[in-house]
């Protein structure tokens, strides 16, 4: 079983054109919760999503995907959360794909900056050099696409963290060094 998806910074995903039906969406979701305790976990999520080029959804993605659906921060989600969850990486699928020039299953540096230029972002290339390293797991100068979505995700919460010290909105922030320690540990993601 595979599923993909999309998060999203300043681009907003479109409603994905065939919403499931909630009956068959809780298919997937009892077919996912193994252990049938009506919540899914980090394991059971990291199990059951696929990347789409056979290797395991990256750890560290599956686990900020359940943060950031946990509205009871119990560690897993319920139905509802699922169904939201499943929008998220629905729409992240339909992005990836619509940058995925080559349909290579993968981005390139210039796929990923063609993306997050369209977000809104204004990056150096040498910062896409970086941004390409960090989210590339398989070392081959490409990002795969749950790294895609740990990225955009990360990009997103920096980028709003950022904006609440940038007052003025100039691209410009002072802070101390503890203010920064601060700002950096206390982000959920």
């Amino acid at each position: 079983m595979a599923y993909y998806g999309q998060q999203q910074q300043q681009y907003r995903p479109q409603a994905p054109t065939g919403v499931p039906d909630q009956n068959w969406l809780m298919s997937v979701f009892q077919r996912v919760d193994k252990d049938r305790s009506q919540q899914i976990s980090v394991k059971e999520l990291g199990e059951a999503l696929s990347n789409g080029t056979w290797t395991p959804f990256n750890p560290e993605t599956v686990r900020l995907m359940i943060g950031m659906f946990d509205r009871d921060n119990s560690g897993t989600i319920n139905f509802q959360e699922f169904a939201s969850l499943w929008k998220y990486v629905t729409d992240w699928q339909n992005c990836f794909r619509g940058y995925d020039r080559d349909n290579s299953g993968t981005i390139d540096k210039n796929e990923l900056k063609t993306a997050l230029t369209s977000f809104g972002y204004r990056l150096s290339d040498r910062f896409y050099d970086i941004l390409v390293k960090k989210f590339d797991r398989q070392g081959r100068g490409t990002v795969a696409f749950d790294d895609f979505i740990q990225c955009c995700a990360v990009l997103q919460t920096l980028t709003g963290a950022f904006r609440g010290h940038d007052t003025d909105q100039d691209g410009w922030i002072r802070i101390t060094y503890e203010q920064f320690l601060t700002l950096v540990f206390s982000l959920r993601s």
